[in-house]
């Protein structure tokens, strides 16, 4: 069954899962013409392969720690941590404690 999505002007809350990380799984929040936003779960080992997409993203740490591994090398990025990334730009994620992420996409080629 296809998840459903947030609609327009409908408050979503992301606080950081705490004791719940390890029951929760990723979720799509919305997904518009222009734009997806999604809450990605990785459990502590756990990775994104190297991937891209076909606008500009953006990831946010809610929660935990992540790599980052892109064209500028590996960076560790915690709660609070933001990163822009450029359309197309080839980037994977390894999650060095249980993390969760909020992940927007411009779903239109930059």
């Amino acid at each position: 069954m296809a998840q459903a999505h947030t609609p327009s002007g409908q408050v979503v809350r992301l606080r950081p899962l705490g004791a719940q990380i390890g029951q929760t799984s990723s979720s799509a929040i919305l997904k518009a013409g222009q734009l997806e936003a999604m809450r990605i779960v990785l459990p502590a080992g756990k990775s994104l392969p190297q991937h891209q997409t076909p606008g500009e993203a953006t990831v946010l740490c809610l929660e935990g720690e992540v790599e980052l591994h892109n064209a500028q090398g590996t960076q560790t990025m915690q709660a609070g941590d933001f990163v822009h990334l450029q359309a197309r730009a080839p980037h994977a994620l390894r999650a060095l404690q249980d993390a969760s992420l909020l992940v927007t996409v411009c779903l239109l080629p930059g």
